[in-house]
């Protein structure tokens, strides 16, 4: 099996950059096999490698999940400000089955703390950089319901972006003296772009719920709930043997 740089495959497994794996690395906390790593050292996707006493993904243990993200929950590892507020990987502990081991796992992109919906989670870190770049224009749709109702021009404003993303697909599925249902598909993934975009139009968003990514959809899961990937999903996103 070739040798790869090892900040490569620390990297790749999704636990950090490869500038903080170099960091790793120099303060003597990587290990291949059992033997401290040094700068410029190569390993296979076989050896046994630990970042500060963690065993990193190997080939063998990625995993790709697909998760119902519940409202009110952080897409990160940890709370920024130093809150209480339920993070991700809590959500995916819970809800694994007992005595289950779970792959350290982080989120493809983010849904802020008040959506909810369809998130996916890896520990391939190539794979997750893939999906994050816009260059393969990987559709996401999301169902928003606005409190009031929605006349055409502002349907028509929407979907040029409104200067905040590209143009993109607005359809309404309800619609109701006091209550609007759109389906808004996007191919960016910039932060509160669908809520700015509300807003910069003059529409409240009463809820925003991520129904699919590609052709993956958030099908029957319910809030909390995840499953791993089938290989017919992974292909649909059609990344993966991308360089």
């Amino acid at each position: 099996m070739n040798k790869i740089r090892l900040q490569k495959i620390i990297a790749d497994s999704g636990y950090c950059s490869r500038r903080k794996a170099e960091a790793y690395i120099e303060k003597g906390e990587v290990r291949v096999n059992g033997r401290t790593a040094k700068i410029g050292d190569q390993a296979t996707l076989d050896d046994t490698i630990t970042v500060s006493g963690i065993k990193i993904a190997s080939k063998s243990t990625l995993r790709y999940i697909k998760m119902y993200k519940p409202r009110g929950v952080l897409c990160s590892m940890s709370d920024p400000h130093a809150g209480n507020r339920p993070l991700i990987c809590e959500v995916l502990a819970q809800n694994s089955p007992a005595g289950a081991p779970c792959e350290r796992v982080y989120p493809i992109g983010r849904l802020d703390a008040n959506s909810e919906g369809l998130i996916l989670l890896t520990n391939d870190g190539d794979f997750a950089n893939k999906i994050a770049h816009p260059s393969n224009n990987i559709k996401k749709t999301y169902r928003v319901t606005l409190p009031q109702k929605v006349t055409d021009d502002e349907v028509a404003k929407l979907s040029t972006g409104m200067g905040i993303g590209s143009p993109c697909t607005v359809e309404v599925i309800t619609e109701e003296k006091s209550r609007t249902v759109l389906l808004i598909t996007i191919s960016e993934g910039k932060n509160r772009q669908i809520r700015k975009m509300c807003e910069a139009a003059g529409l409240g968003v009463s809820r925003l719920k991520r129904i699919s990514i590609g052709k993956i959809k958030l099908g029957m899961l319910k809030s909390g709930e995840f499953v791993d990937l089938t290989e017919q999903e992974l292909k649909s996103l059609n990344v993966r043997d991308k360089k």
